[in-house]
């Protein structure tokens, strides 16, 4: 009697360890590319491209120094190196750096402008009035399509566009003093210098 290899149940077990193997390949590439801990590294495709053209309207009756504070438009992006930041007020790391943007909205070389991320009017009123306002324009995102249209993994997120309105720099997750220092401002430097 001799017996007979079954192929069906060898393909049977290929079948049920190609996802397990598949899912060990991805988490592994996963792992190499966030190794050094720092989720901010995540490259974004949209650097090196125009800023998505997405006209935002403003926060209803949000002001600054007494003047209406107007919506987000890109067409501003050609004008001055533009620092954009995605927030909301319901964010715990947004508040966290609300003074490191205050900090930064101080330097006249550039304009700070925000989308704010699903937040009620109100409760963005509130958070601006609590830190300080470094927003010379806040479009507001209530259904989340521009932040989709920027690529946004979350918030808060901050990009640096250039002065012909491409992105040059993304930072994913909040503005710490460290890489404040470390990544932002070389980037907006780098952003200055290459429109001089």
């Amino acid at each position: 009697m001799t017996l007979e290899p079954n192929p069906p149940r060898i393909r049977r077990s290929w079948l049920v360890a190609l996802p397990l193997l598949v899912f060990c390949g991805l988490a592994v590439m996963f792992w190499f590319g966030l190794r050094d801990g720092d989720p901010s590294r995540i490259p974004s495709a949209l650097i090196g491209h125009p800023a998505p053209a997405t006209l935002l309207p403003p926060v209803a009756d949000l002001t600054r120094d007494g003047q209406a504070v107007p919506g987000l438009d890109p067409a501003a992006f050609k004008q001055q190196v533009t620092v954009v930041n995605v927030w909301a007020s319901w964010c715990v790391p947004c508040h966290e750096e609300a003074p490191l943007l205050m900090r930064l909205a101080q330097d006249s070389r550039i304009r700070v402008a925000g989308i704010n991320y699903k937040d009620a009017p109100d409760n963005a009123r509130r958070f601006l009035g609590r830190y300080g306002n470094p927003f010379v324009a806040v479009g507001a995102d209530t259904n989340g399509r521009a932040a989709i249209d920027w690529g946004v993994y979350g918030v808060p997120e901050t990009f640096v566009i250039d002065r012909n309105g491409i992105i040059a720099f993304k930072l994913i997750g909040p503005i710490t003093p460290n890489n404040l220092e470390t990544a932002l401002k070389p980037a907006i430097e780098k952003a200055l210098r290459a429109g001089a």
